[in-house]
C-alpha cells in the first residue's frame, strides 16, 4: 500500500496540521510554476478545514480551486459541493482564488461531460493537492461500488478527466473526476474522521475486489503519493 497514515488526538489538531500542509503544497506549486491547483471534496468533514484555509495568508490570486466530484443539482442548493465551497472556503483571504466548478446547464451529468471537461482544462495539472473523503461503503469521489459506469471511470485508459455517474445507494446523479484524473496529482490526501471511518479504512486494507471498495483504487496504486489524515 502506497500511503502514509497520520493520526491526530482530535479534529482540531488535524485541521491545523492539514491546513498548514496544504498551504505548503500550494506555495511550492506557485513558486515552481507560477500557479497552483487544489481539488476538494464535499461533505461535512472538510468544513472546518475550509474555514481555516480561507483565513490563511497565501498567494490565493495564483490558486485555482476545483471539485473532485459534484451532485448534479443547482449550485445554490444545499446538496451542492460548489455551494459548500463557496460558503466555507471561497471567502476571506481565499476569495482571491479562482474557482472552476463542475455543474453546467446540461440536463444530466452524462450530457454535461464535454462542457465539464473543457472547464477542467483551465485547472493547472497535475493538481498540486487533491483532497478525498471516504464513505461508509468505501466509495471515494463519486466512484461508488456497483455504479454502472464504475469500470469506465476507473479505467486508466478512459481518456476522460470527468464522467457522469449514478450511484445505486445515494441520491442525485454525480459528476466525478475519473481515476486517471485523480491520480494526476502531486499529492493526494484522504481526510477522514471518526472510528467508523477508521474501521472502513482497515477493511479496505484487506484483500478483496477493488470494485467492492473503490477507495482501494487509491490505496493500491503506486504512482501518486497518498497521505491519510485521521482523528477520532
Amino acid at each position: 500500500m502506497n500511503f502514509v497514515f497520520k493520526e491526530f488526538p482530535d479534529r482540531k489538531s488535524l485541521t491545523v496540521d492539514l491546513a498548514e500542509r496544504i498551504g505548503e503544497l500550494l506555495t511550492k506549486g506557485i513558486t515552481d510554476n507560477g500557479r497552483a491547483s487544489l481539488a476538494v471534496s464535499g461533505g461535512s468533514t472538510p468544513v472546518e478545514l475550509f474555514e481555516r484555509l480561507a483565513g490563511m495568508d497565501l498567494s490565493w490570486q495564483h490558486v485555482v480551486i476545483t471539485l473532485v466530484d459534484e451532485r448534479w443539482v443547482e449550485p445554490t442548493e444545499d446538496d451542492s459541493n460548489e455551494h459548500l465551497v463557496r460558503s466555507h472556503l471561497l471567502k476571506d483571504k481565499a476569495l482571491a482564488a479562482t474557482f472552476i466548478g463542475m455543474k453546467n446547464s446540461a440536463a444530466t451529468a452524462s450530457a454535461g461531460e464535454k462542457e465539464c471537461e473543457q472547464k477542467l482544462r483551465e485547472v493547472p495539472r497535475p493538481f498540486d493537492v487533491l483532497i478525498l473523503g471516504m464513505g461508509g461503503d468505501g466509495h471515494t469521489a463519486s466512484l461508488f461500488p456497483g455504479a454502472k459506469k464504475l469500470s469506465l471511470a476507473t479505467d486508466m485508459d478512459t481518456g476522460q478527466a470527468c464522467m457522469g455517474i449514478a450511484p445505486l445507494t445515494a441520491p442525485h446523479e454525480r459528476m466525478t473526476l475519473t481515476l486517471p484524473a485523480i491520480l494526476d496529482s502531486r499529492q493526494i490526501i484522504l481526510h477522514i474522521t471518526g472510528q467508523a471511518k477508521q474501521d472502513v479504512l482497515q477493511e479496505a486494507l484487506t484483500e478483496g475486489p477493488t470494485v467492492e471498495m473503490p477507495i482501494r483504487f487509491i490505496l493500491r496504486q503506486q504512482t501518486t503519493p497518498v497521505s491519510v489524515f485521521w482523528a477520532p
